[in-house]
């Protein structure tokens, strides 16, 4: 892909090695247990937002132990759960959508044509 020398990745051992490299770090737990809907809660420039595997989510002595920062995607009742792309992306572009879309372009442009002027 195009696009990998743009990423800045990081990998973690595990859990503990993510919290000790990442000291006071305020993390966001999506799972489809939570209290609170994703939308209600204030992402901050710096935040990360854990997802777990499609197939077994986050741990539960993870979100038992961070309660207050677990979030969820509202579902209808014989809905399990969304694809796990699909729901990063609905939490992800709403934290962009606080953020102001911070560090993103405007608008994209055309590739082969050009976009009207637009009248100030």
């Amino acid at each position: 892909m195009d696009y990998w020398d743009h990423l800045r990745l990081t990998r973690y051992i595990n859990y503990e090695d993510f919290l000790a490299r990442n000291p006071g770090a305020t993390v966001w737990y999506a799972t489809t247990k939570a209290h609170q809907c994703y939308t209600d809660v204030h992402y901050g420039l710096h935040d990360f937002i854990m997802f777990g595997k499609e197939s077994a989510g986050i741990p539960e002595d993870i979100l038992v132990e961070n309660e207050d920062h677990c979030i969820r995607i509202p579902m209808g009742p014989d809905i399990r759960s969304l694809n796990l792309a699909n729901s990063v992306a609905i939490v992800l572009y709403e934290a962009l959508r606080q953020q102001g879309f911070h560090g993103l372009e405007e608008y994209g442009n055309l590739h082969h044509l050009k976009w009207k002027e637009k009248d100030s």
